[in-house]
């Protein structure tokens, strides 16, 4: 009976000292998993010879497939306190998206850029104006990014009110109705379709023709840009942004 006992004790030593083991095995996982992960935060910026390597082509391909990380809630991990000091320096960002000011289209997010990677415009429609083309011009010209994104998205409030001629002025909003009036010469309805904002296929119609003429407007309106799309070292593109899918759509 002694011998039984001694060997029932024993055995239950052996499970207890193996069982507390593994608690060890599983935290060496869970930091080597922590140690890979804190390797694979992005603590960069954009460097002048970094952007002078990128052709506008390649600024493309990365915007698209940083808004494929976007759609697959795969975004990059970044630390930004330590982009934001290193951004002091200096900024080169590769492109430049003139976007409407609607909240639920948070540019740096839906492209999976960071601090210093990208200029950001935004005016409700996306539409052009003095200062925004300044803006680019600045950005391209003298700052040396090599894209121009005009991005429109699904659902743009100003769109809808510029489909329903909306009369703002009549409200006291006459700066409103000066924006909605820049927007009205995209708004083409086919024959018998009826022109208004709940009419979906109508409306996305007009939102992706406010893209194209905004970037028609902003080619016409500014030489520096033209020139500099006209050698092939800018590219100016319209873009829609699917806000139920978080796709973004590159216009021909």
């Amino acid at each position: 009976m002694k011998l039984n006992s001694f060997a029932t004790l024993v055995f239950f030593t052996i499970i207890v000292c193996t069982s507390c083991k593994e608690p060890n095995k599983k935290q060496e996982v869970t930091e080597s998993k922590d140690a890979q992960t804190s390797q694979d935060i992005v603590k960069s910026v954009l460097t002048l010879e970094e952007q002078n390597a990128m052709t506008a082509e390649q600024i493309l391909d990365k915007l698209k497939e940083g808004n494929e990380n976007f759609v697959n809630n795969t975004l990059t991990q970044r630390d930004h306190s330590e982009q934001r000091r290193k951004a002091v320096i200096g900024q080169y960002p590769k492109a430049i998206v003139l976007s409407c000011v609607d909240s639920r289209v948070p540019v740096e997010d839906i492209f999976d850029l960071g601090i210093g990677d990208i200029f950001v415009a935004r005016v409700a429609g996306n539409i052009e104006n003095s200062d925004i083309i300044g803006s680019m011009e600045f950005a391209t010209a003298v700052a040396g990014s090599k894209v121009i994104i005009i991005m429109g998205h699904t659902a743009c409030g100003a769109v809808k009110h510029a489909i329903d001629n909306t009369d703002a002025k009549s409200m006291g909003m006459t700066s409103l109705q000066n924006l909605l009036n820049e927007i009205k010469p995209a708004v083409h309805a086919k024959k018998g379709e009826e022109i208004s904002s709940k009419n979906k296929t109508l409306t996305n119609r007009i939102i992706t023709n406010n893209v194209r003429k905004t970037v028609g407007d902003i080619l016409a309106k500014s030489p520096e840009i033209a020139k500099l799309e006209k050698k092939n070292t800018l590219k100016i593109v319209g873009a829609v942004y699917n806000m139920e899918t978080g796709i973004v759509k590159f216009l021909e």
